[in-house]
């Protein structure tokens, strides 16, 4: 293990952190496409690292920041979110291992395309979305939560990014949750061990993963994690859902290339 991998570590941890708390996307949505430009991992081994690390509550510190700026956690929306992410994600990671790296790429894309999309084409609250209106928000069916966490884990062990990409962009745009709220909830689902069962089939099925490195990235996601969460709360939604946006088209532009090449 070289100096470069514990830094590179470090350094991935930390930006995946800082955009997690951020954008409340979970650190898995940055860490593959991380993993594989600054320490250069193939892309099974980048999703096995990606997935373990998860497995650490590293969130918790953007899920404090949240909570003390007025965005509650609901226990039984936490409840029916994981469930289905636990469901999700074993399918996710049984498929996975049928699949290429190359065709693993463009699914990479691909989901992201269609995240882009929900999240570009949904209407935005008019008013009250960066204050803690969270009492405005309509409870959802827990059918419909679970299907959230069932999407969510499905990519979380198919395509090894940690799910919150879907809860936040399925939460605000279909069930007009707020912005803020949306972040906190993903951030608490991935608090909890959801990744653990798609993390330990990557094991099973041989993937060497250094180690020392998940280390270091987890180190750096629990650091960059509360730092990105205190300056989110400072920012309104829309800017926020702007910067999401932005940030799911730069990952599949990347993904994209690497795919290509």
């Amino acid at each position: 293990m070289s100096p470069a991998d514990i830094w590179g570590g470090l350094l991935t941890g930390g930006v995946g952190g800082l955009v997690s708390g951020f954008l409340g996307v979970t650190s898995g949505g940055i860490l593959v496409p991380l993993l594989v430009l600054i320490l250069g991992k193939d892309q099974h081994v980048a999703q096995g690292i990606s997935l373990v690390a998860q497995v650490v509550p590293t969130s918790l510190s953007g899920v404090r920041n949240y909570s003390q700026s007025g965005h509650r956690i609901s226990m039984r929306w936490l409840i029916w979110l994981a469930i289905g992410f636990c469901v999700g994600g074993i399918v996710g990671a049984l498929l996975a291992t049928h699949v290429s790296d190359h065709a693993l790429q463009w699914s990479f894309v691909t989901y992201l395309l269609i995240l882009i999309t929900i999240v570009t084409l949904r209407s935005p609250r008019t008013k009250g979305e960066n204050t803690a209106d969270d009492h405005k928000d309509v409870p959802p069916h827990w059918a419909s939560l679970c299907a959230i966490g069932a999407v969510a884990g499905w990519s979380s062990g198919f395509l090894g990014i940690g799910g919150g990409l879907a809860i936040t962009a399925l939460m605000t745009a279909l069930m007009k949750i707020s912005q803020h709220r949306s972040q906190a909830m993903s951030l608490a689902v991935t608090a909890l061990p959801v990744t653990l069962p798609a993390a330990l089939f990557y094991v099973q099925q041989g993937t060497e993963l250094p180690w020392l490195t998940i280390i270091c990235l987890i180190i750096g996601l629990w650091i960059g994690t509360g730092i990105g969460a205190s300056f989110a709360n400072r920012i309104s939604a829309d800017k926020l859902r702007i910067m999401l946006i932005v940030m799911i088209a730069a990952m599949a532009i990347f993904m994209a290339f690497k795919a290509w090449r």
